[in-house]
């Protein structure tokens, strides 16, 4: 996930990554998007010479994991969830978050689509059940920044609901959250894993942590990865 900044600081934008690496020169594809677009860049496909995924797996992604259940308080249904509904729900099952934490939020979406069988035809059948965190709401994106998680993982299509909500002024992001944990935090995104089955086990016990060990698969130059997690309690 990257975007046009001026990581020279010499008032001239360039396509970066994280941490400034560069697109075309360290993550090198057949195409770049522009203004909304793929473009053909008559090159072929490299791959990630920096940030690719096998450094995660090679070192693995293992820590606390934390369960925010966002679910059993919402339940299904399209929302947009805010800093200030978060913060409740947390207080209101005694979940805390600290630096170094794997936090997981589970929405019922897998389960539900489980249960689909495949049968889905149309997305506005996803849209009615979807839900996610509100990637506009500039109190939740400084929650992430303050609270040192390494990860934000959801059961959902992309942990923020998309499309985002309409932003304000002439500029911004087409997917901010994205964009805030993965090129300006270096901070891990998990989508669609199966976490409704430990969310209902760790609720029955009063619980909110475990031990989350998720080694992506190390494919050289990818720039990311199906996960194969294991949550420990």
């Amino acid at each position: 996930m990257g975007q046009f900044f001026d990581v020279e600081g010499n008032g001239t934008e360039e396509m970066v990554f994280y941490n400034g690496y560069r697109a075309g020169e360290h993550i090198i594809g057949p195409i770049d998007y522009r203004n909304g677009k793929e473009v053909d860049t008559g090159k072929p496909h490299v791959g990630a010479l920096k940030l690719g995924i096998e450094h995660l797996a090679e070192g693995c992604a293992q820590g606390r994991g934390v369960m925010i259940d966002l679910y059993a308080h919402f339940g299904l249904g399209h929302r947009y969830v805010s800093y200030d509904e978060l913060m409740r729900v947390m207080d209101k099952d005694g979940v805390t978050v600290e630096p170094g934490d794997m936090v997981c939020f589970r929405t019922g979406f897998d389960r539900w689509l489980i249960e689909k069988n495949k049968t889905i035809r149309d997305r506005a059948e996803v849209d009615e059940v979807l839900f996610g965190l509100d990637g506009r709401d500039e109190k939740l994106l400084n929650w992430i920044t303050d609270c040192g998680a390494t990860a934000m993982i959801s059961d959902n299509v992309a942990v923020e609901l998309t499309p985002p909500r309409p932003f304000q002024g002439h500029k911004g992001s087409t997917l901010p959250l994205h964009a805030h944990c993965l090129f300006k935090l270096g901070v891990h995104l998990g989508e669609m894993w199966l976490l409704s089955d430990l969310a209902d086990w760790l609720r029955a016990k009063g619980r909110s942590r475990f031990l989350m060990t998720a080694p992506p698969l190390r494919l050289p130059g990818a720039v990311g990865s199906p996960p194969a997690a294991v949550a420990t309690v």
